[in-house]
Order: structure tokens, then sequence, then C-alpha cells
């Protein structure tokens, strides 16, 4: 059964609004796309964006942890080694 939604889901912009270099806004992590169309969208099809967008921004968070937990290894080996 679908629920139905009561009040309007609103932009997950918070005013950001820069792209960063996977293409999401650093501030929503809306693909460009996402926030073009966002007010021609039905509410089940927002309410899957803000969904996949809290994905995305875990899994940057995740990824921006795991540099400062590993030690960095060299790209290429030494030469003499």
């Amino acid at each position: 059964m679908k629920q139905i939604e009561i009040f309007e889901i609103t932009s997950p912009c918070i005013g950001v609004c820069q792209s960063g270099p996977s293409g999401y806004c650093l501030g929503c992590f809306r693909s460009r796309d996402e926030r073009l169309h966002w007010t021609k969208l039905d509410q089940d099809v927002q309410s899957k964006i803000i969904k996949v967008c809290a994905i995305r921004k875990k899994r940057l968070a995740t990824t921006k942890q795991k540099p400062a937990n590993e030690p960095k290894k060299p790209l290429q080996n030494d030469f003499f080694d």
C-alpha cells in the first residue's frame, strides 16, 4: 500500500549550490537534472531523490574518513626497492 504524502515535499537545498567533482551539489547532493526539474517531479520521485541524496552524503563521508585512517601508500614503488 502506498502512503499518501499530506504535505508538499520541500526542496532539500541548503543554499550552498556548488557542484563537486562528481557533479552533485555539495549542499544537497542532488544532480543537476534533479535540481533543475525538482518542482516538476511528483512527490514519489522527490521522496526517492531525497533517499538517494542521503546515501550519496553518507558515501562521501565514509570516503573522506578512509584516507585519514589509513597510512598513505606511494602510487609507485621506488625504483631501487
